[in-house]
């Protein structure tokens, strides 16, 4: 059972052709109708938007559970392996989705942190942030089915899914331990090589992100923002999608509930830009998770028949980040 893809693409590739047409759907409607001209997102904005995608995102969780709880029970491939249980299994999907996109919910705090220095080191005026966060998360979603696509066939093979396991665990202790580096977008790699190819402005030029002037094509303050972020999720990805891989080995799964996740990254960071300095112990909580999931990768899954219980999993990391969020609240550093 452990071995089988209960949602195969060959089978369910209309489903991921509905569900991407019902993203498109999502983000013309956003960008089309909501932010059709520059302004500044209010915090009030951001909270409604935050619970319309965090909503939208339970209401699939729901109907995707029902829909494998019917279709488990009607598909002769499945009915026809010995022991198996079209209402656990679906039971198990479910649960997964639900974690998976808490998992990837949390990990995009980072992001946030990022998108704060960003804008701040570029002075980026809060009416233009938008803007710069919807290509950019549109440019992220491109990246993570790329990463999804690759992930799921390269961790079909036990050695790599050990290797990312141990990643994993390696990443989370740096977040403990190692002593946070200040971010220079000046002096990445892919921003001066960049700047190589073309000028940049000195001032922004509203919301474009390329101007011509006397038939020189010139990048603004904006493209240079965005191709940072651009570029920071592409690093990101690399831990969260083995992260998820870890809690699941449906890739509809994991496709669906990345996509939701990043969906509402831009509300949740308009919603706590103000106050993520105060969540000073989350990376600690990140960290953990990290490590956690990298357990269950390489190590946890096999002691446990091929599977760490999903439930314990959602409850281990529900506490964890709970837990992370409560002592920053509560516990003041020093000199406060």
């Amino acid at each position: 059972m452990e071995n089988i893809i209960l949602f195969p693409f060959a089978d369910y590739w209309l489903f991921y052709v509905g569900f991407t047409v019902f993203v498109l759907m999502m983000l013309a409607l956003d960008l089309g109708v909501s932010h059709r001209d520059a302004h500044e997102v209010t915090f009030k904005e951001s909270l409604t938007w935050s619970i319309i995608w965090i909503s939208l995102a339970l209401i699939f969780n729901f109907l995707f559970f029902k829909y494998a709880g019917w279709k488990f029970e009607n598909d002769a491939r499945l009915l026809a392996i010995p022991g198996f249980d079209g209402n656990a299994a679906a039971n198990q999907v479910g649960l997964e989705f639900l974690t998976g996109y808490i998992v990837e919910k949390t990990l995009a705090v980072d992001n946030i942190f990022v998108f704060v220095v960003v804008f701040s080191f570029f002075a980026v005026p809060l009416k233009y942030q938008h803007r710069v966060l919807f290509f950019g998360i549109l440019g992220a979603l491109i990246f993570r089915i790329i990463f999804i696509a690759m992930g799921s066939i390269l961790l079909q093979y036990q050695w790599i899914v050990i290797f990312f396991g141990a990643f994993l665990i390696l990443t989370g202790f740096k977040i403990i331990f190692a002593p946070e580096k200040p971010i220079d977008p000046e002096k990445n790699p892919v921003i001066k090589l960049f700047k190589k190819f073309f000028p940049v402005t000195s001032t922004f030029e509203g919301q474009k992100f390329f101007i011509r002037k006397e038939g020189v094509l010139y990048a603004t303050p904006l493209m240079v923002a965005l191709l940072f972020i651009e570029v920071s999720d592409i690093i990101f990805a690399v831990d969260s999608v083995p992260a998820i891989f870890a809690i699941t080995k449906e890739p509809l799964i994991v496709f669906t509930s990345n996509v939701f996740a990043i969906l509402g990254l831009r509300a949740m960071y308009f919603m706590l830009a103000g106050v993520i300095h105060k969540f000073r112990y989350l990376k600690y909580g990140l960290g953990i998770v990290l490590v956690f999931v990298g357990l269950k990768m390489a190590w946890l899954n096999d002691a446990f028949g091929g599977k760490f219980p999903i439930s314990w999993s959602l409850i281990i990391i529900v506490s964890i980040i709970g837990a992370s969020i409560l002592i920053s609240l509560f516990k003041k550093q020093k000199g406060e």
